[in-house]
């Protein structure tokens, strides 16, 4: 159900509707009620609520994951790529998973004081921290709020091992305290590619970086020093899965030292979402598209099952399984993952703190 108002453009937007989320008692749709009062056209904006945050780190147990500790620097993320498995996040703050996701986003300024007490924390024990495992870091906003930055600054001082996930080119902007961190051992990078066709990045990821400048932003990483892994993700069957061999080859040629990829994920409200932007954009590939979907999640839209849920399971899955380990032989992409320090790890010392007798200078 569309409930966005009819004089509301949306240019540059993933989603098409904002049906409230699945904890909400009410829906709300536009509708004309014959007075003819139309309001002018004007373009969808994207509001930036502060939050104060009470916690940086969030933890998990799952074993689908290289990490157990992760940091959201934002809650929603005007990148609005239609395909993310964050939306349903949104429903949570009593928003939409849909248009809200990508225009009304929750920045968290301060946070880099509270992972500065966290960490302190007697009995903290270090390991790497994942960011940009749920919305990106470095999405837009970030030029303005610099919340990541505060994140980096704090991990950088406290030479804490981190791993980023982005599509965004601000993680060159930080690049000062990335490849020191490098060096040590303590920073690997994700640059996120699906596509390789501009104008279908375009529609899917409408106010994501183009895919060429996402391959120079893995060029600039790597000629700094900062080890480089091509996310091929999502892969969407009967849309872009043609591409997986040409994306490891652009990614390979532009510095990338591994790979990893991830199936199409259409948790709760982003099946609905998908299928709403299938009709939209790709009509004549909808049917198919969501056929080779189910049949990758057992005759069901998504399967959360752990081991399941990014990779999928059946023929069309373990095929696609075969191309990317032969791709990435034949290509080289074949270093093995960053190897996170965690021996470094040591509190900086704040002022007014007595230096121990046998501190390192």
């Amino acid at each position: 159900m569309s409930t966005i108002p009819p004089h509301l453009r949306l240019r540059a937007r993933g989603a098409t509707s904002n049906a409230a989320g699945r904890f909400e008692r009410q829906q709300r749709e536009s509708f004309d009620d014959g007075w003819d009062m139309a309001e002018d056209e004007r373009p969808a904006t994207t509001d930036i609520r502060l939050e104060v945050p009470r916690s940086a780190l969030v933890w998990n147990s799952s074993p689908d994951l290289f990490f157990d500790r992760s940091i959201n620097p934002y809650r929603g993320c005007e990148h609005g790529c239609i395909y993310c498995f964050a939306r349903p996040t949104h429903a949570y703050l009593g928003l939409s998973p849909g248009l809200d996701f990508e225009t009304r986003l929750i920045a968290r300024p301060g946070i880099g004081a509270v992972l500065d007490r966290e960490l302190r924390r007697k009995g903290y024990s270090p390991a790497p921290i994942g960011i940009g495992t749920n919305t990106d870091p470095y999405q837009p906003c970030e030029r303005d709020h610099r919340v990541m930055r505060e994140v980096m600054e704090v991990l950088a001082a406290f030479r804490h091992p981190v791993g980023i996930t982005t599509k965004g080119t601000l993680v060159e902007r930080d690049l000062d305290l990335l490849a020191p961190m490098a060096a040590q051992g303590l920073v690997g990078v994700g640059i996120s590619m699906t596509t390789l066709d501009p104008g279908l990045s375009r529609r899917l990821e409408p106010r994501a970086p183009a895919p060429a400048r996402r391959l120079e932003t893995i060029r600039r990483l790597t000629a700094a020093g900062v080890p480089v892994r091509a996310m091929i993700a999502p892969v969407i069957p009967g849309l872009t899965d043609h591409e997986l061999e040409p994306l490891l080859q652009a990614a390979r040629d532009a510095g990338a030292r591994n790979a990893s990829y991830i199936g199409l994920r259409l948790p709760m409200e982003v099946a609905g979402l998908f299928r709403d932007w299938l009709a939209t954009h790709e009509p004549g590939k909808a049917a198919h598209v969501m056929g080779r979907v189910r049949e990758w999640h057992g005759g069901k839209d998504y399967d959360a099952n752990f081991g399941i849920r990014m990779k999928g399971q059946g023929i069309w899955s373990d095929l696609l399984s075969r191309r990317f380990a032969t791709a990435t032989r034949r290509l080289g992409l074949t270093a093995p993952p960053a190897k996170f320090r965690n021996d470094l790890f040591r509190p900086p010392p704040r002022a007014g703190d007595q230096l121990g007798l046998f501190d390192a200078p």
